[in-house]
């Protein structure tokens, strides 16, 4: 007896598993060590190519659905004989077993689900449940998201990755910030003086705006992304210029300035609006409202 069989024998008297089914398992894991080795070479030469990080994460990610696939198939031959035995053992399996198994069946089926639906790719930012962030990896089994704060905190990265059951996607609405364009529309209050000259301060207020260049550029930029994105979706707006609308509250007069942005550059174009305008506010230019003691 050599000692192979000497080793599948001991397995056999310590699990009780039948030496076949031993050397199956054996066979099974060399080829899931032979698949990963391969592709782990193949990435590896990959990036050692001048190639940029992006386009190395991509390969990567492609590189890995492929031998998970060859590594299906492969498992398939593997145990093609055996097929009717393993699933009239399945059919023993106990309640408890069977609860943890649908978890994981709803998982591999969520992680079917993205990638062939696509409501979210790899640097999307998104929303679910009660997490929001930029999407940095989808697997077969999860997706990891890069957490960000909330509007109130201007939506900044907090270092934290999160990691999301794809089940999730089934059981939480889902808010997708980029689906059919880069761009949201968002708000931020200017307050100015009762008595202060509205058309004035008004027209100062649209030139700060529309004189930032990262909002100018958007209108042309998502007329393009509309008209990509009318095939799937029924979107249209009358309007993508920055609007500037007027309310009273509280003993003075309150300007909402309305404009597309992208999601990740807000809090920078809003911290560049208001040192604008702060700074005519300094120079008399615009009479911001000082609420009083």
């Amino acid at each position: 007896m050599n000692e192979m069989e000497k080793i599948i024998d001991a397995l056999k008297g310590v699990t009780g598993i039948q030496s076949e089914y031993i050397i199956l398992i054996i066979i099974s894991i060399i080829a899931l060590m032979v698949i990963k080795f391969i592709n782990k070479i193949i990435n590896r030469v990959y990036k050692s190519g001048n190639h940029s990080g992006r386009d190395v994460f991509k390969f990567s990610q492609r590189s890995n659905l492929i031998a998970n696939i060859a590594l299906i198939f492969v498992i398939f031959v593997i145990w093609e004989g055996h097929l009717d035995n393993i699933v009239t053992i399945i059919s023993f399996i106990s309640a408890g077993a069977t609860i943890a198994l649908k978890e994981l069946i709803l998982n591999i089926c969520g992680g079917i689900y993205i990638k062939c639906a696509k409501p979210f790719v790899v640097e999307d930012r998104i929303e679910i449940g009660n997490v929001k962030g930029d999407v940095v990896l989808i697997t077969a089994m999860s997706f990891k998201v890069l957490e960000v704060g909330d509007r109130v905190n201007g939506e900044q990265s907090s270092g934290i990755i999160i990691n999301i059951p794809n089940s999730q996607i089934f059981s939480n609405s889902l808010k997708n910030y980029t689906t059919a364009f880069k761009y949201i529309w968002t708000e931020m209050k200017v307050d100015i003086n009762f008595d202060a000259d509205i058309a004035k301060n008004k027209k100062k207020l649209y030139e700060i705006v529309n004189s930032n260049q990262t909002i100018k550029s958007i209108p042309k930029k998502m007329d393009k992304a509309i008209l990509d994105a009318s095939g799937n979706y029924r979107i249209y707006y009358n309007n993508l210029k920055p609007i500037i609308y007027t309310e009273y509250i509280d003993n003075h007069i309150e300007f909402t300035i309305r404009f597309l942005v992208h999601p990740k550059k807000e809090r920078n174009v809003i911290d560049a609006l208001w040192l604008n305008i702060i700074k005519n506010a300094q120079n008399g230019e615009i009479d911001l409202y000082k609420k009083a003691a």
